[in-house]
Parts: structure tokens; C-alpha cells; sequence
């Protein structure tokens, strides 16, 4: 197969979605691979490591996309890409598509076969191409929301862990997944004050043996959620439905009964964020207030570390790149239901429930696409 790695263009994303090292691994099951000049430029591969792996370095994105059978990015495309995408090509990337109807329709309109990392699953169900981008952006929600709740930053002016004397931050966490419970463990580890919330007991039980006692682990519900808005010093969304729009936790009026200065964190901006006031921002502006609360939204928080990203990145993605070059799509999703759970649109099909019902669009099973139209 030809695949082609393409070189990031959305604001302040310096990852890359293959390493050299990964194109080594491709190049060496006689692959042809090509890569956008520039492309690992962000987290520190230069083109010469490419080239030793055995890459062809293209000049711009445009033979990339003219000759690659799979093009895989990190971020969702742009619109400058759109009219690039061939009937028929493999997108392989970070998709998000429930949080944009305009990418959901541009992608249905190319005919493309878009496979989004965001929603494979291994055979324990859960989300392994996820997992990698969750730790980092967890650890990182943490962080930005200590560096916010400085005052030459326009918070409270509050010290995370607090100092002998002076109480520590109070920080409230809405999800206890893999972001939820890294942020947890990173806030808990400055000193602050945290309470999780999640809506599963058993996930909750799990993360009472692992997160330190300075972590108060609550089912969610609406009404613990308002009352633990207005002692927070900083709310951190970390809340995920694969593949759906994110529930709205946080609403306009509960911002009026909250600390002036107080820091929101969300994390799920990338599936339309879990505060009713969120809007995406990026890395050169990425905070703003509403009601005097200040919102951090960036859409791609692990590109402000993109060499541990990047690296993360390829470990998780790599057996998923070979086996889709290597067999095809139709052949690797029959092989592993976990590769089709990542199959979102296929010839202008929506084959992803969560995200037909974003946008109240049809939906159409992989399975029945795949009956219907053969395997091979």
C-alpha cells in the first residue's frame, strides 16, 4: 500500500502521526510511504531521519494526497484539505466528527473511507488509540488549571497545593476516565483538594485504589455537580461519550453562583465540550472569561508537548497502520471488530452511531454497507 504521511496544519499542532521509527516498520513490510517535507519538523524528526527509514519526502501535501491509498494525519482535516480527499482514500486521524457538522459533511460529500482513532477499540472495549492522547492531556489539564488560577493569568490568585496554614485549591473533576483519573492523580499530587465525579460505581471502586486520599471519589449527578461548582477553584471536564457530542455538565447560570476567577478546564472541547460557554480555542489565545470564569478550551492540548505526544502517539497507532496497509480496510475490520468500530464513514455513509445522531443523519451499519456492497 501507499500511504502518506501528511504535515499538520492546524493551528499550533506540531505533532506529527508517525515517527520515523514507525515509517522504518511499514517501509521494512514493503510499504511505499510518503512524507510531507516539514512534516516532523514540530517534534524534532528531522526530514534526513525520514529519509534513512526509507521514506519518499514529497514537496507539500498535494502528491501526498494524489498518490497515497491511506493519507493519516493527527488532527481532523481542514478545509483547505477537503477538495484533496479522493473517493474511495483512507483518512486515518483523530476525527471528532460529532463536534462539527461541516467536517461530517465535507467527509460525506469525498466519498472517503474515515477511520477515526478516537473511536477503535481492543477486545476489552476500550479505546486504545485514545488512551495514549488522554494520559497527556489529563496530566496537562491539571497543570494549565495551577498556571490559570494565578492572578497574572486572570484567576483567584490561588496556589494549588496551597502552603502550612492556607488551604489548597479545591478542584472538581467530571469524568473519571483516562483523563478524568490522570488529572485527578496529577491535581491530588500538587496538594489540592479533589472530588471526582463519574456515573459508574465500579469505576469508581477502581480508582479509590489508586488515587491518593486527597481525592474524594462521588457519583455524579446533577445536583452534586452545582454544589461542588460553586466551592471549586477549578472545574476540569473530562467527561466522554465515543464518538457523541458531550453532555453539557456545566450550564451558563451555575457560572453566577461560582468563585470569580474560578478556571474551567475543558478537556472534551474536542467533542463539543461539556460547558455550556465553551468555545475552542488554541494555543497562542487560549483562555477566555464569561462571567468572570475563565474558560480554557484548547482543542489539541498534547500538541503543546508534541515530541512525548508524537511518540505516544505512534506506539498506539502503529499495529493499527500495519494491519489496515497490510490487509485493506474491509479485510482488517472483519478481522478485528475493534478496527470497524473505528470505521466511521464509508462512500458518503455515515457507519458511526454516535455520530448520525449528532447531526440527526442516516445511519448505516458497517456490516450492511459491507453486504451490500462486498468485502473485497
Amino acid at each position: 500500500m501507499i500511504i502518506g504521511i501528511l504535515k499538520e496544519i492546524k493551528a499550533e499542532e506540531n505533532r506529527v502521526s508517525m515517527t520515523p521509527s514507525g515509517v522504518e516498520v511499514l517501509v521494512g513490510q514493503c510499504h511505499r510511504v510518503l512524507v510531507e517535507q516539514g512534516a516532523g519538523l514540530g517534534s524534532e524528526f528531522a526530514d534526513g531521519e525520514y529519509e534513512r527509514a526509507g521514506a519518499e519526502m514529497t514537496s507539500g501535501p498535494g502528491p501526498v494526497y494524489a498518490e497515497a491509498e491511506m493519507v493519516m494525519h493527527v488532527k481532523e482535516p481542514l478545509p483547505a484539505e477537503y477538495e484533496s480527499i479522493r473517493e474511495g482514500q483512507v483518512v486515518f486521524t483523530y476525527f471528532h466528527f460529532a463536534a462539527s457538522r461541516e467536517l461530517t459533511q465535507a467527509m460525506m460529500a469525498r466519498k472517503a473511507v474515515c477511520i477515526a482513532y478516537e473511536t477503535i477499540t481492543d477486545q476489552q472495549g476500550r479505546l486504545p488509540l485514545l488512551t495514549p492522547m488522554s494520559e497527556v492531556a489529563g496530566r496537562m489539564a491539571a497543570h494549565e488549571a495551577a498556571k490559570y488560577l494565578e492572578r497574572s493569568q486572570g484567576g483567584r490568585g490561588i496556589l494549588m497545593g496551597g502552603v502550612p496554614g492556607v488551604a489548597p485549591a479545591r478542584v472538581l473533576i467530571l469524568g473519571g476516565g483516562t483523563v478524568g483519573s490522570e488529572a485527578a492523580r496529577i491535581a491530588a499530587g500538587l496538594g489540592a483538594t479533589v472530588h471526582l465525579l463519574d456515573t459508574s460505581l465500579p469505576r469508581l471502586r477502581a480508582l479509590a485504589e489508586i488515587l491518593p486520599k486527597n481525592c474524594t471519589l462521588l457519583m455524579s449527578s446533577p445536583a452534586t455537580i452545582r454544589e461542588l461548582a460553586q466551592q471549586a477553584d477549578a472545574i476540569i471536564g473530562a467527561v466522554l461519550l465515543p464518538g457523541a457530542k458531550a453532555p453539557k455538565l456545566i450550564s451558563r447560570e451555575m457560572l453566577a453562583t461560582m468563585k470569580k476567577g474560578a478556571v474551567l478546564v475543558d478537556v472534551a472541547i474536542d467533542q463539543g465540550g461539556c460547558f455550556e460557554t465553551s468555545q475552542p480555542t488554541t494555543h497562542d489565545r487560549p483562555v477566555y472569561e464569561v462571567d468572570g470564569i475563565l474558560h480554557y478550551c484548547v482543542a489539541n492540548m498534547p500538541g503543546a508537548v508534541p515530541l512525548t505526544s508524537t511518540l505516544a502517539l505512534t506506539n498506539a497507532t502503529l499495529p493499527y497502520a500495519v494491519a489496515l496497509a497490510g490487509k485493506g480496510w474491509r479485510q482488517a475490520a472483519q478481522d478485528d471488530p475493534g478496527i470497524g468500530a473505528g470505521i466511521n464513514m464509508v462512500a458518503g455513509r455515515i457507519t458511526c452511531q454516535g455520530v448520525a445522531d449528532a447531526f440527526a443523519l442516516p445511519f448505516t451499519p458497517l456490516a450492511t454497507f459491507l453486504a451490500q456492497h462486498g468485502t473485497s
